[in-house]
């Protein structure tokens, strides 16, 4: 191959390259943008309306809260390592959930369990463990009046339940503002013009996921950022039929004297009946709150409804 040649085709490649994606700024977010969005956009697609609707989405959130006003069937496995990556405690159980009426019940099936899980008093020996069984599985018999509409205002009482709803906001509902976790305060506020917007860049494109056509949409902390924002890595894939969010990659990590955390989670949606549910959701993570234990975590939920 001649040099010419070999010179006129990185031009093109470059050139097809540069066309592929555009650089630009959309309600004070700065995009990069593939050539399908764009086309999109220009063929009447709103884009603006789609990112407000990302800003403001509730729907994943949802899902998760959904998840006490259906039937289920889960299996669940959660693992805890020493710091030699070496397995300490491990559990595996069924959830089945009953629903009668606005009324649930949970009942736990085939449960194994080794190492120093629980304490004597049958209670996870792990705060991890803890939040795990009273958010997934674990309710009184026929609670009733369950909803999915999402609170603002945390009036749970106790540091555990309240702990749990900080939790929750934080891991179910990425990119907003969650109160009452110190040192955090707006750091976790992905969407928000006066929280750390500016701190990302944003992408969106046109992509397949498990055969359906769909926008992928990226959160990226800049450079000089990336040791002071939270969110580390936030992945959606909305279905351009409904947009209708289909899966989420996301990790999250921040730093202080008191506590420290670095957790990664991997969630797939799916719809079942007219309700947006979790189908799967792969945790790992590694948490250390001044004067207890550093707990590190491993845990796999799977869903049938």
């Amino acid at each position: 191959m001649s040099k010419l040649l070999m010179i006129f085709l990185f031009l093109v490649c470059s050139l097809r390259s540069f066309a592929q994606e555009v650089d630009t700024t959309i309600m004070g977010m700065h995009f990069m943008m593939d050539e399908v969005v764009i086309k999109s956009s220009k063929n009447g697609w709103d884009i603006n309306a789609f990112i407000r609707r990302m800003k403001e989405d509730t729907t994943f959130y949802k899902a998760f809260l959904g998840l006490r006003m259906v039937p289920y069937t889960s299996d669940n496995e959660i693992s805890f390592f020493d710091n030699k990556k070496k397995v300490t405690a491990h559990l595996e159980n069924r959830t089945v959930q009953i629903m009668k009426g606005n009324c649930r019940t949970v009942t736990v099936v085939n449960e194994k369990v080794s190492g120093d899980y629980f304490d004597k008093k049958k209670e996870p020996r792990y705060y991890t463990g803890e939040l795990f069984q009273n958010i997934f599985f674990r309710s009184r018999n026929n609670e009733c009046g369950m909803s999915d509409e999402i609170s603002k205002s945390h009036t749970a009482k106790g540091s555990l339940e309240k702990n749990k709803e900080q939790l929750k906001q934080l891991v179910f509902n990425p990119g907003s503002k969650v109160d009452g976790i110190p040192f955090i305060g707006k750091k976790a506020s992905v969407f928000e013009e006066n929280g750390v917007q500016q701190r990302y860049d944003f992408k969106i494109k046109f992509t397949q996921y498990n055969g359906e056509e769909c926008y992928f949409f990226q959160a990226i902390p800049k450079e000089e950022y990336k040791d002071e924002v939270v969110y580390n890595q936030l992945d959606t894939w909305f279905r351009v039929s409904d947009y209708a969010i289909v899966a989420r990659d996301y990790a999250l990590s921040y730093h202080t004297m008191v506590y420290d955390f670095d957790v990664v989670m991997k969630v797939r949606l799916e719809k079942s009946g007219n309700r947006l549910l979790p189908s799967s959701i792969d945790y790992k993570g590694d948490w250390h709150v001044f004067s207890k234990k550093r707990e590190r975590a491993q845990f796999n939920i799977l869903f049938d409804y």
